[in-house]
């Protein structure tokens, strides 16, 4: 589903600012994959992301989904393809917006515009059990503002919001970050159920790393823009933070896992 072929990139080449961010990363993602994605600050994991969602282009290298070519594609033409939400659960959602029109506007993306009335009977009942799968009421509140929810509300609706069109490709860039940990527990099981039910491929940044291996079938990190580390199933399942830690030292051939990685 997702293919990446040897990327590179580079911030300001040439300067002494000059930052190898991405250096021959390749990544493939079968269809339906979970991969959840660690590694220190620095390490290229929202670069990554970035890169496939078209926000800057790539040095080199080749970047497809379902066997489109989309390295040379603009952002807003990948937006056909690709579902993303941020860390930041303000940027998703129109706080002067009520959930059902928010709900809306994300239904229609990339389809014809018409004069007909805004939301239907029909579509109101589609939002309804929508918005069930999130567990937070907001299917009682189909005309409050969002403006009006709370952070972690707005982050589910952002998220409900990304999939309502299942995306070939879903980017998640460290969603529950700005969460509280109750709060981003229940974003993840939401996120669970969502990936589950619409058999989504995903790419989740974390840095928690517990997080990291509780959550998809697979688990990639990386150091200095490549993945040293790629494990799944099976072996994903049994492995603790400890272990990864482990695990990480040796293949970078660092011992400084435990400065370089954010543990929460």
């Amino acid at each position: 589903m997702l293919e990446i072929k040897n990327i590179h990139k580079t911030f300001n080449a040439g300067t002494v600012n000059e930052k190898h961010a991405l250096n021959g990363l390749s990544l493939t993602l079968n269809d339906g994959d979970f991969c959840t994605v660690i590694g220190g600050n620095g390490a290229g994991k929202s670069t990554m992301l970035n890169a496939v969602a078209g926000v800057w282009p790539v040095d080199s290298g080749s970047i497809s989904i379902d066997g489109i070519d989309l390295t040379h594609m603009p952002e807003h033409k990948r937006a056909k393809y690709i579902g993303r939400v941020f860390q930041d659960p303000m940027m998703g959602t129109a706080a002067t917006m009520q959930i059902e029109e928010n709900l809306a506007l994300a239904a229609r993306r990339g389809k014809l515009r018409t004069l007909r009335p805004g939301i239907t009977k029909a579509e109101r009942e589609s939002y309804i059990e929508a918005l069930k799968i999130l567990d937070l009421g907001l299917e009682d509140r189909l005309t409050s503002r969002v403006g009006l929810l709370s952070g972690g509300q707005r982050q589910a609706l952002t998220l409900l919001m990304a999939t309502l069109q299942k995306p070939h490709l879903l980017l998640l860039d460290e969603h529950t970050a700005a969460l509280d940990p109750k709060t981003a527990a229940k974003v993840l099981d939401a996120t669970e159920r969502i990936v589950s039910k619409d058999h989504l491929t995903t790419l989740m940044i974390t840095h928690n790393m517990k997080d990291a291996i509780a959550h998809g079938n697979r688990l990639i990190m990386m150091y200095e823009g490549h993945i040293v580390i790629d494990v799944s199933g099976e072996e994903k399942k049994k492995l603790t933070v400890p272990q990864l830690l482990e695990l990480f030292s040796k293949v970078s051939g660092s011992d400084e896992a435990d400065d370089k990685l954010l543990l929460s």
